[in-house]
């Protein structure tokens, strides 16, 4: 527990901003006039893009569709996809112009939160009751002294990833103290500079264990850092669940957005508050659903050799969609796997022996370096700062994060959580959530009770679950049109935000078409 120095007296504002990423940013500029202060633990902007990218990480869609709605990006229209130095870059340049960097305190990490609020006074009747509502303890890496701020509002913006890695659980003497060789997570591996990462992966027998984006691309890395040497060895893979990937954003010579991006083609899916007769529509239409699924899973299969690596997902194309857990296949890695410096080996269970890795099948294999591509926990970094009995509420009563609006828990207080439910893109998910934030905050429109919004919550998880069966992920994909029509209304903008109803029902949404109304 952080007790308060008898030396520094608590700091008072209005907002704090937990986290500069891209939802700390975006929070911070959407919410200037109330002059947050927003604690950062490392010494820089970028959230993920700077301490969870590989040399070779880059965005998996186009830059115009990872934008702010107000800054546009230099050159657009380049289909080149940016690397992570550019979308820093891209976020730098955001911050300097609108003058977010002078609220950002760096190297100043959050290590407890108290709620101090009384309840008849806070809650959910004002945002900004004229006193605190929480305590924020921090503390300064170049200080062990705690400084105490109290805030009426705090926006957490830590984010699903990064910072805490998921590591799976072994059985007892099977972990990794017991292998001889280097055992890492991506987490650490993001940490090493292109000489540094290659050193570690030439010449040896890598173990990549995940075959989801990160897990896909470090395999190429590692691919790639043995290109030419008689002494390379094959990066194995090892995979427990299957997932979709696809070489590009167009299906037989069809863009991809319209059989998710559109009114019409979301209007096929289920959301939720959609009453009988849509719901009757949503099961007539279900073949539909699924023959396009078909149609996008025909193409990929036709054009990546899934099959013949055996890497053919056993559910639904639209199951990974519906679970934001689509990747672009990185470049040159069926290449890489053609050459045979890419191998798989797919395994429910496994643990360490000192030469490697063992399978539940008995079999073996030796590896120098094992690399967890296993994801993330934001859910225990939230608890690590969290009190009780918020902290036991945040799941509450399904496993997944009922925030209603993407943001607000109907069970916290004076909290606002942006950039833990997920979109196809989070930046523009974050951005929109918080101008509706910036008007919850501004009185432009009040909350319905605690009861409609745990309500409203449940019903969009029940509609996850119908989805996906990776429904944990908390991804709005498919009905993502709806839920930022929701924040429209709110709002007090008009929902249509084209200009006739053709574009409108058949065209897909630009981001700047949800630029902030006066």
């Amino acid at each position: 527990m952080a007790n308060r120095s008898e030396n520094h007296a608590m700091l008072v504002s209005k907002i704090g901003i937990i986290g500069a990423g891209v939802s700390g940013i975006a929070a911070a500029k959407q919410l200037s006039h109330h002059n947050p202060i927003v604690f950062e633990a490392s010494d820089s902007i970028g959230g993920v893009w700077r301490h969870c990218s590989y040399n070779s990480t880059k965005l998996q869609s186009h830059r115009r569709d990872y934008e702010f709605t107000d800054f546009p990006w230099p050159q657009r229209d380049n289909p080149r996809f940016p690397t992570h130095m550019e979308i820093l870059d891209y976020l730098h340049s955001y911050a300097e112009h609108f003058d977010v960097l002078k609220n950002i305190r760096f190297n100043s990490k959050v290590v407890e939160i108290r709620f101090t609020g009384n309840r008849e006074v806070t809650g959910f009747g004002s945002q900004l009751p004229g006193q605190p509502a929480w305590e924020v303890a921090v503390q300064t890496s170049q200080s062990d002294i705690i400084q105490w701020y109290g805030f009426e509002f705090v926006v957490v913006c830590v984010g699903k990833y990064g910072d805490i890695p998921k590591i799976p659980a072994f059985p007892h003497k099977k972990g990794p103290e017991v292998f001889k060789g280097k055992v890492m997570h991506t987490l650490d591996y993001c940490k090493l500079d292109q000489e540094g990462a290659t050193e570690l992966l030439k010449g040896k027998k890598v173990v990549v264990v995940g075959f989801k984006k990160s897990g896909l691309d470090l395999a190429t890395e590692c691919a790639q850092a043995n290109q030419g040497r008689p002494e390379g060895q094959a990066c194995t893979m090892v995979i427990r669940t299957l997932h979709w990937i696809v070489p590009h954003y167009w299906i037989w010579g069809l863009p991809f957005f319209l059989f998710f991006s559109t009114r019409s083609s979301q209007f096929i899916h289920e959301r939720p508050n959609q009453g009988l007769l849509r719901t009757l529509l949503c099961l007539m239409l279900s073949p539909l659903r699924r023959g396009i699924s078909k149609f996008i899973e025909s193409y990929v299969l036709w054009k990546l050799p899934l099959e013949k690596y055996g890497l053919k997902p056993e559910h639904s194309f639209v199951e990974d969609y519906a679970s934001c857990q689509m990747a672009i296949m990185p470049e040159n890695f069926f290449s890489e796997v053609e050459n045979g410096k890419i191998v798989f080996k797919k395994a429910s269970k496994w643990w360490f022996w000192n030469g490697g890795i063992e399978f539940e099948d008995n079999t073996k294999l030796e590896a120098d370096v094992v690399v967890l591509a296993t994801g993330f926990d934001g859910k225990k970094k939230l608890k690590t700062i969290l009190p009780e009995p918020f902290c036991s509420l945040l799941d509450y009563p399904t496993g997944i994060m009922p925030l209603y609006r993407g943001t607000i828990h109907p069970l916290i207080p004076n909290m606002a959580f942006v950039g833990c439910v997920e979109s196809l893109s989070n930046l523009h998910s974050s951005e929109i959530r918080s101008m509706w934030l910036s008007g919850l905050v501004d009185d432009q429109f009040k909350l319905p009770s605690v009861e409609s919004m745990l309500s409203q919550t449940l019903k969009e998880i029940e509609v996850m679950k119908r989805s996906t069966r990776f429904y944990k992920r908390h991804c709005i994909s498919t009905y993502s049109i709806n839920h930022s029509d929701e924040i429209c209304k709110d709002l007090g903008w008009s929902c249509w935000r084209k200009k006739n109803w053709i574009s409108e029902v058949f065209g897909p949404y630009s981001i700047e078409e949800y630029a902030k109304e006066d």
